[in-house]
C-alpha cells in the first residue's frame, strides 16, 4: 500500500469522525476549497449540487442543526487511486421526531491530499415511527 493510499484511507476515517462529532471545521479540513458535494436528494439528476467550501460547509451545518443526533456508522472504506467509496448506515431524528435509518454510500474523488468531490447516495426508505419516551410514572 502506497503512502498516499494509506493517507487517503486515514483521511476518510478522519472525515467521518468529524461528521459524527458534527464538527464542520474538521469536515472541511478534509476537502479542497473548490469541493463539489452532490447531496443524496434534490431537484437535479445528481441530487443537489453544492459547490465551494463555504456553501458545502453551510449545507453540512444545516444537517447538524436539523438533525442533532445524526450519525454515520461506517462499515467500509475503499480507496482506488484518486477515487474512493465509503459505505455507511445513516441514523437521525427529524424535527417532528420521525427516525431515519438507511444504508448509503459516498463516492469520492481526491485532488492531492484532500477530497474534491463527495457524491452521496442513500436508500430511499419511509421515515420510521418516532421513538416514544418511556413514561417514568408507568415504568
Amino acid at each position: 500500500m502506497s503512502d498516499l493510499h494509506a493517507f487517503r484511507q486515514a483521511l476518510l476515517q478522519q472525515l467521518f469522525a468529524a461528521f459524527n462529532r458534527h464538527d464542520s471545521g474538521g469536515v472541511m479540513a478534509c476537502m479542497t476549497d473548490d469541493v463539489i458535494f452532490d447531496a443524496a436528494a434534490g431537484p437535479e439528476m445528481c441530487g443537489r449540487r453544492i459547490t465551494g467550501a463555504m456553501d458545502v460547509r453551510a449545507a453540512f451545518e444545516r444537517t447538524f442543526a436539523d438533525m442533532p443526533d445524526a450519525s454515520w456508522q461506517c462499515t467500509r472504506h475503499a480507496v482506488f487511486g484518486n477515487r474512493a467509496l465509503s459505505e455507511w448506515i445513516f441514523r437521525a431524528t427529524t424535527k417532528d421526531g420521525s427516525r431515519i435509518e438507511a444504508q448509503g454510500c459516498d463516492l469520492f474523488q481526491f485532488s492531492g491530499d484532500k477530497i474534491c468531490v463527495k457524491s452521496a447516495f442513500r436508500k430511499e426508505r419511509p421515515l420510521q415511527t418516532a421513538v416514544q419516551p418511556k413514561d417514568p410514572v408507568r415504568s
